[in-house]
């Protein structure tokens, strides 16, 4: 039996919801980490529902927190067995959620930050139904040289990085979209300057205004076809 996540959830501030958006959070962190943006994006996305469960493992070194896999090396090897092994746990997840609101799986977009957007690129892009819209933070792209041959959607992709993180570098966004490009992803990609292991204000506005973008159907193929980058001042 797969394991059943849970974690705090925000109502459609509707009513209503007619779209939902998963939030994955990041290592030693829980859902509560990332369920506040939702409050945040609500003004632009008033019709939609968000969830953020808690990852399914407890973490060694946040016994407060959780962890969708552990880590000892941040080795490309240990991250890509990593998201495969707890992708079926987070799919079934988004199944849930989705049936539970009664929507389509188009219906979907999902937000990671760090070790969350691991777990949001690997996962949305091999769904059967593409998201309408994937967002990651500060993150990386787990086994880009499998994706070509594994890739069933391409929804459109946001990629945001803080220039001053440390904890991974600026450079993984660069790899990241690189290696999207070449799985014939189309995506957009944000560097906020001076920002560290974190969301910026100028990212979370980016990312708000590309969600509600993604789900009234704005972000075509066409429109997606070049990366597009932005900078703060």
């Amino acid at each position: 039996m797969t394991l059943q996540l849970n974690g705090p959830r925000l109502p459609a501030a509707s009513g209503t919801a007619d779209r939902l958006v998963i939030f994955c959070h990041g290592y030693g962190a829980d859902g509560n980490d990332l369920i506040g943006l939702g409050k945040h994006w609500q003004r632009l996305l008033p019709t939609a529902a968000f969830a953020s469960p808690h990852a399914p493992e407890r973490c060694p070194g946040s016994p407060s927190g959780y962890q969708w896999f552990g880590i000892t090396r941040m080795q490309p090897d240990e991250m890509l067995r990593g998201v495969e092994r707890a992708s079926p746990v987070l799919n079934a997840f988004i199944d849930a959620e989705l049936q539970r609101l009664n929507l389509d799986a188009s219906r979907l977009a999902l937000v990671g930050f760090s070790q969350g957007t691991m777990m949001s690129l690997h996962v949305g892009l091999r769904r059967q139904v593409a998201p309408a819209a994937i967002v990651g933070f500060s993150g990386v792209l787990p086994g880009p040289e499998k994706l070509p041959a594994e890739i069933i959607s391409r929804p459109p992709v946001l990629l945001v990085h803080g220039d001053a993180d440390q904890m991974i570098p600026v450079q993984a966004i660069h790899a990241a979209v690189n290696g999207l490009g070449a799985a014939g992803v189309s995506t957009r990609w944000h560097i906020s300057r001076g920002v560290g292991h974190g969301i910026g204000p100028d990212g979370l506005d980016l990312a708000g205004r590309f969600l509600a973008d993604a789900f009234s159907g704005k972000l075509t193929a066409k429109a997606e076809a070049a990366p597009m980058p932005v900078t703060s001042e």
